[in-house]
This record gives C-alpha cells, structure tokens and sequence, in this order.
C-alpha cells in the first residue's frame, strides 16, 4: 500500500473566496498557474454556484465539491445540480459529498441521520441510477432502505449529456466509511489531519478491503489528498505559518473522531486534554501542546520548493493533493513554484 502507478502527481486548488464570483475568479488563476482542479467546500456558502461560474470563466481545469454535504440534500437534487455542472464545463465537473456530522444534519439541516455509511453507500447508487435515467430514458427505478426514486417524466429530465457522467468522491475518516468509498466511490477525499504511516498502516488497507469486497480494482479509486501547508518565503513567513498551522490541528486533534491519527503515533492523551481545553476556549494553550514533531508529521512546511518536493515524497500514496495554506498568504508564483517542483519530483 505505497505508491500509486500513476504517471503524474496531480496538484488542485481550493477556493477561499467569501463570495461565488470570487471563487469563480480563483478557479481561473488556478488555470493559470497549472493546478489540476478548483474545489470549493460547504460552509457559509453554497458550494455549486460558485462552479457554474467558474465553467464559464475557465477552460480545461476540473471543478469539484470538495465537499457538498450530502445528507443536506436528496439524490434527486444533487443528481440534478451536478448534470448541469458537468453539461456546463463541458464534461469537467467533480461531486465531491460528504456526511457532515450527526448535530449539524439533524440541527441545522433539519434532515436525518442513520448508518451514515450504509447511507451513503446507498446515496450514491440512487445518484448513478437518476443519472442512467436522464443518460438513457430508461424507467428510473431505485428502491433502496434509505432513498426511493421512481417517478420520472420526460418534462422533468434534462437529457443525455453525451459523455460519461461526473465521477463522485467521497470524504471519510472512519475505517467503514472508508470501506465503503472503496467499494462504491470513484474518488476519496482524504482529511488533512492526517499522516503517511497512517494511511499506510491503517486507511488505505481499509479502501482495498471495501474495493475487495465489491470485486474492484482499488486503484481505480482516486485518492484525492488535502494536505496542511505551512509556506514561507523566509524565515519570518514560515514560523507564522507554521505557528497558524498549529493552531488548525490543534482545533482537529479536539474531535473525538479524529483520534486515530494521534492514537497511532503515541499521542493518544493529547485528544482528551485538547477537548477539554476547547470547551474552555483555552485556544493558546491547546495550540502550545503541538510539538514540532507532530506538526511535522502531518503538515509539510518550507519554502516553495521544498513544500513541493516534499508533497511529491510524502504523498506517493495519493493521486492528487490540495494544498490547504495557513499562515500569510502565498503569492501565485510562490504557489506556481510549488506546483512546479511537486510535478517535477
């Protein structure tokens, strides 16, 4: 479970714009600078607007959802939504789901939660079947535990695209959901909180263990790696970032859900005492409990070039890799730098 045999390491980009149009703008310097993909996430935003912008404004780079909270929505909805995507960017849409936890579906969403995995197992395969239907004509005819799709008229299809439909990735964290991105999934969102010997040791056994199951080839997954980056051109800029760095997995290493990583590498008391101190709002001090040696176990930091080079070694196991920047803001050329030596490692 080391390198993957593909023949480029693919480097994306993620969107941080406040505003659609300012995502869609980012999309195009992505373009510019030679990254693979623009992904934009769910948080205070819509993530799918901001795509149909960026479609018209961009030419070859892939678009996705890095990512869309699935159980915030019905198949039918994100099935829609994405198609119209994919037909707009002339084939390079990405729907990138994820579940979001337990208090924010049921709370803030007002939607169900149940056997989250099982459940998206079963989201995907009523997406796949909605698609055949507008793909096809052909009865649409789901019938599953959780979603049931079996009306659809020809007033309400939008019809073939022409092309094969948009690859879906799934993020996961837990061993079954990972199973199941293996067995179902054409992608897998990594989370960034995360280290190479855990994938290695644990993670990535799991997707060849639900890719087994189904009778798939695991390497027909793409493993789609968000990764920490702690850039700097020098001295100054690098201990910002990598002090701003800290800060993040600090806020990661409180959640319970996340304790594996940490339970892994000898760290397993530090999950306890960062929850704690979170609910306290005691944020400095959660941060100084990050020793050098844990962050460097899961963020890459340096300059430009060594961050890229560092990427291409560190992440053999991946596909392609999202550089998340924390810290000052890079320059495009520092970021092109980067790109440029992850490409050429």
């Amino acid at each position: 479970m080391n390198a993957k045999p593909t023949t480029q390491h693919r480097i994306d980009g993620a969107t941080t714009s406040s505003t659609p149009g300012g995502c869609a703008d980012e999309a195009a310097q992505f373009e510019e600078m030679g990254l693979s993909a623009a992904w934009t996430f769910e948080a205070s935003h819509d993530p799918f607007l901001p795509l149909a912008l960026a479609s018209e404004r961009t030419e070859s780079i892939e678009l996705g959802t890095a990512i869309a909270v699935a159980f915030a929505r019905n198949p039918m909805t994100c099935a829609v939504t994405s198609w119209d995507l994919h037909r707009m960017s002339g084939g390079r849409f990405i729907l990138g789901l994820g579940t979001q936890i337990r208090p924010h579906i049921t709370k803030r969403f007002s939607e169900q939660w149940s056997h989250p995995a099982e459940r998206m197992r079963e989201y995907i395969e009523a997406v796949r079947a909605i698609w055949h239907t507008f793909e096809t004509g052909e009865r649409l005819n789901h019938r599953g535990e959780f979603y049931t799709h079996t009306l659809m008229t020809p007033f309400f299809n939008p019809g073939p695209l022409g092309m094969e439909p948009p690859p879906i990735y799934v993020a996961g964290v837990g061993p079954r959901m990972v199973e199941v991105i293996g067995a179902a999934a054409d992608g897998f969102f990594v989370h960034p909180f995360h280290t190479a010997q855990f994938m290695s040791d644990v993670t990535l056994p799991a997707m060849a263990a639900g890719a087994e199951s189904a009778g798939r080839d695991v390497d027909d997954v793409t493993v789609a790696c968000l990764i920490i980056v702690a850039m700097g051109e020098d001295d100054e800029q690098l201990d910002k970032a990598r002090r701003s760095a800290a800060e993040q997995l600090a806020f990661y290493g409180s959640t319970p859900a996340y304790a594996g990583a940490l339970d892994h590498h000898g760290y397993g008391e530090l999950q306890p005492r960062l929850n704690t101190l979170s609910k306290q709002g005691n944020w400095r001090e959660m941060t100084d409990l990050i020793d050098d040696d844990l962050l460097d176990l899961i963020v890459v930091s340096g300059t430009p070039s060594q961050v890229g080079a560092q990427i291409a070694e560190r992440n053999a196991f991946a596909d392609r890799t999202t550089m998340m920047f924390y810290g000052p803001s890079p320059t495009n050329d520092a970021i092109a730098e980067a790109v440029a030596a992850a490409s050429n490692t």
